[in-house]
């Protein structure tokens, strides 16, 4: 015989539950309150959860059946929200080295600009008056990477030999 929770409410209607993030792949221990002296029971592996509160590195997540607890909030797994549409076709672009030195130049841009902040050489409104126009996307994993061109407005998957278009950043424009 099983078990099912039947709750109402903005942060126990199932039907709407949107996670947020999953429970990372070891599990996570959860408590009553964010007090780590009422602990109560241990989250499964990779469960999708709502954040619905913080308190500091606490936070009180919201299970698809309702049941809340009290986690700690740095471990949670954010989950990415859905890429915006595109207006144009996806498809592949040649080489990725063009791409790949225009966001090296964006990075060391920006790198010097925090060493001169560093060095007491900008004060922070220069900082980001002058790393305000830096724009710049890399996510490396391995072999794959996903790197964002603003000039272009599109996020593109790299598998080392070519672009493949992954993502607009500008929803598309009406028909």
């Amino acid at each position: 015989m099983s078990t099912t929770y039947h709750r109402t409410g903005p942060d126990h209607d199932a039907h709407r539950f949107r996670p947020t993030h999953v429970v990372p792949e070891d599990g996570l221990p959860t408590w009553a309150g964010p007090d780590a002296s009422r602990p109560s029971a241990r989250l499964d592996p990779l469960l999708p959860v709502r954040l619905a509160d913080t308190s500091g590195d606490w936070a009180r997540i919201v299970c698809a059946n309702g049941w809340s607890a009290w986690v700690d909030g740095r471990l949670l797994v954010t989950l990415p929200h859905r890429p915006p549409g595109t207006g144009r076709p996806l498809g592949t672009t040649g080489d990725p080295r063009p791409l790949l030195d225009a966001l090296a130049r964006s990075l060391a841009a920006y790198r010097e600009l925090v060493e001169r902040l560093a060095a007491g050489e900008l004060d922070l409104d220069t900082f980001r008056r002058r790393s305000g126009e830096l724009r710049i996307g890399v996510v490396i994993d391995g072999p794959s990477a996903w790197l964002l061109d603003l000039d272009d407005g599109r996020w593109y998957y790299c598998d080392g030999t070519r672009l493949q278009t992954y993502a607009a950043v500008e929803p598309p424009s009406p028909g």
